[in-house]
């Protein structure tokens, strides 16, 4: 099962992008975030072109949006909202194998780390609170086969950023954010599926700064957009990366796929 995370920053600005990645990687699922389109405007008909007739797409205007789109069928689907707001940051589908994909959009939180005079740090910071006693609520029901990815804005170990030590102190990297991101891998033990094939102290980044003009060259990036599983996945990975191909392309989004494969 090759399943692939994505911030395209609006599918149909990049409708022909994800079509080309489709082509060269045919992925069984892909999960897209920041579809900045609402679901009657969703570019439908270039997937079934494809051949990925199945989607669950939970979008909006202007920003955040979420979909599951795959070449397999859904046995079921689900959508959570959190913190009170309808924001369209996740959506979940299961499979026949029994494995459930959730897809999250983790809300980016500003530009200040201050809760009390930032809002939409306090809304991260919220948000996470909220996925933790959601999960940890929903692995008490019965244990769950499930993949999580999505761009979660938190790039978490020393090892996801291009300097640890200067980003300390900027949202994505902060000690408290990635304090709250730990609880919620600890509410489901989860295991973060492309650290079992690129383990630490390698370095591993998934989204570089449309500010830096050659890119490649200085390198300062952040792995913001993770694959995590459950432990009833464990080692059912096989091979994981960062296509970075996508990052040189005309335009294209800040944020590069991350692709994970499973023997399930």
């Amino acid at each position: 099962m090759k399943i692939v995370s994505w911030n395209i920053n609006s599918v149909r600005l990049r409708i022909e992008q994800v079509a080309h990645f489709l082509r060269d990687q045919q992925p069984d699922v892909l999960c897209l975030q920041e579809l900045k389109c609402p679901d009657e405007h969703f570019p439908h008909e270039a997937f079934d072109a494809l051949g990925y007739k199945h989607r669950h797409v939970h979008g909006m205007k202007s920003y955040n949006g979420v979909a599951i789109i795959a070449k397999i069928p859904f046995t079921s689907t689900e959508i959570k909202h959190f913190c009170a707001k309808e924001d369209r940051r996740h959506c979940m589908a299961a499979f026949e194998n029994g494995v459930e994909v959730h897809n999250f959009y983790i809300p980016a939180g500003g530009d200040e780390p201050d809760v009390t005079i930032n809002e939409k740090f306090a809304h991260k910071l919220s948000f996470l609170q909220e996925m933790t006693q959601w999960w940890t609520e929903r692995r008490q029901i019965a244990p769950r086969k499930a993949v999580l990815v999505g761009d979660f804005n938190i790039a978490p170990s020393e090892n996801d950023v291009w300097s640890h030590k200067q980003l300390l102190k900027v949202v994505s990297h902060t000690p408290v954010e990635i304090e709250a991101l730990e609880r919620f891998r600890q509410s489901g033990d989860f295991i973060d599926a492309v650290r079992e094939i690129y383990p630490e102290p390698e370095k591993l980044f998934s989204w570089w700064s449309y500010r830096s003009r050659d890119w490649r060259v200085s390198n300062k990036g952040r792995r913001l957009d993770h694959v995590w599983m459950t432990p009833e996945l464990a080692g059912t990975v096989t091979k994981a990366s960062v296509y970075d191909t996508a990052r040189d392309w005309v335009k294209p989004s800040d944020h590069a796929p991350v692709i994970a494969e499973f023997n399930i």
